[in-house]
């Protein structure tokens, strides 16, 4: 692995949701992706193609005709590890959801990219719903509901779906209140 690739991923990874569409006042109180075990499986499937292609290399005789073999299985397995392992972690990577003291945002997309923005005043019910599975590993998936004509916006494998609820209502009711003291919504940038 070159350094240049090395930095290139761990910029890649490491970065955060942009504080330049934030208004004014405005401030994040929790910016999640999807819990990590979402991506556990393609994480585990990468190991065994990686096994699978160092299994090929060293069971091939070393000769021409063992490196084309070598050469095809590798290729085989890079084309079936990009949709399968290389996709499912960007997609994850690039998922955003973001509670804001305005509102609640919600990113998505590789190359493409869609978004969402919910203000506070907007949303009339937050719910969460966990399997057993979702319990034990503390996730759960959001339902929040908003007055208009838009779908509910459902937003799986959050990380302490719970706890994320009870911060959306807080903040909710904390609009509210700033709202009725005439504390109005400020405009944004």
């Amino acid at each position: 692995m070159t350094a240049a690739w090395a930095v290139s991923v761990a910029t890649l990874t490491s970065m955060g949701f942009p504080d330049n569409v934030l208004a004014s006042g405005e401030r994040v109180e929790r910016s999640l992706h999807p819990h990590w075990l979402t991506v556990l499986g393609p994480t585990l499937l990468g190991v065994v193609l990686g096994a699978l292609a160092l299994a090929t290399v060293w069971v091939t005789p070393d000769d021409s005709k063992g490196n084309t073999i070598q050469w095809v299985a590798v290729a085989v397995l890079v084309l079936i590890a990009l949709p399968l392992v290389l996709v499912p972690f960007l997609r994850w990577r690039t998922t955003h959801y973001v509670v804001t003291t305005h509102r609640v945002m919600v990113r998505r997309g590789i190359l493409a990219k869609a978004g969402k923005d919910i203000t506070l005043s907007k949303i009339t019910d937050v719910s969460f719903h966990q399997s057993l599975i979702d319990r034990i590993i503390r996730s759960g998936t959001l339902t929040i509901e908003s007055a208009g004509d838009s779908a509910d916006e459902l937003l799986r494998n959050i990380p302490r779906s719970d706890e994320v609820q009870q911060l959306i209502n807080r903040l909710i009711e904390e609009d509210s209140q700033r709202r009725a003291a005439g504390g109005g919504s400020p405009s944004r940038p």
